[in-house]
């Protein structure tokens, strides 16, 4: 059953909590992954510590460059020292840094993430912050983000051992 996370408007709680789900069942499979596993290419291409990296990366920008419509906070920013993709447009390759680096990242991440949505009420979520070559709200980024990290979680299994 879908539950509200408490200290949210409800509506906005139960879109976190789905938010929230799914990233426990990524740390939750992912615990006691090996080095090597982490770091090994799956379809020639990415490693899962790459897919991670930007995981964490594509929710710190949702939430500056579109909820937020600011700067980044400068710890955030820290974490991400590697630019998001190479001049082939691919991901920038990321290998050996440990999981719990990667959970460290993910983790500071969304509780950053999450503060911002407390005070959120439901016209806030609802509207619509009107972009360079879009509009978004904060309802749809989360959606986004749900639907993002559930996506890149089922390429971890590509020519690798089973972890989901």
């Amino acid at each position: 059953m879908v539950s509200s996370l408490p200290g949210y408007e409800e509506e906005i709680g139960r879109w976190l909590w789905c938010l929230e789900d799914v990233r426990q069942t990524l740390i939750n499979r992912l615990t006691r992954t090996s080095q090597s596993i982490l770091d090994t290419k799956i379809d020639e291409r990415q490693t899962i510590g790459t897919l991670l990296y930007h995981i964490a990366l594509v929710e710190a920008d949702w939430l500056y460059e579109e909820v937020l419509v600011s700067e980044w906070d400068t710890e955030i920013r820290s974490l991400f020292p590697f630019e998001a993709l190479l001049d082939d447009g691919l991901l920038t390759h990321i290998e050996g840094q440990s999981l719990e680096e990667h959970f460290h990242r993910l983790n500071t991440v969304r509780k950053v993430f999450l503060s911002h949505f407390r005070t959120m009420d439901l016209a806030d979520w609802r509207k619509p912050r009107g972009l360079k070559h879009y509009d978004v709200t904060p309802e749809w980024v989360v959606f986004h983000l749900i639907e993002h990290e559930a996506n890149h979680r089922c390429q971890f299994n590509k020519g690798s051992p089973v972890i989901f």
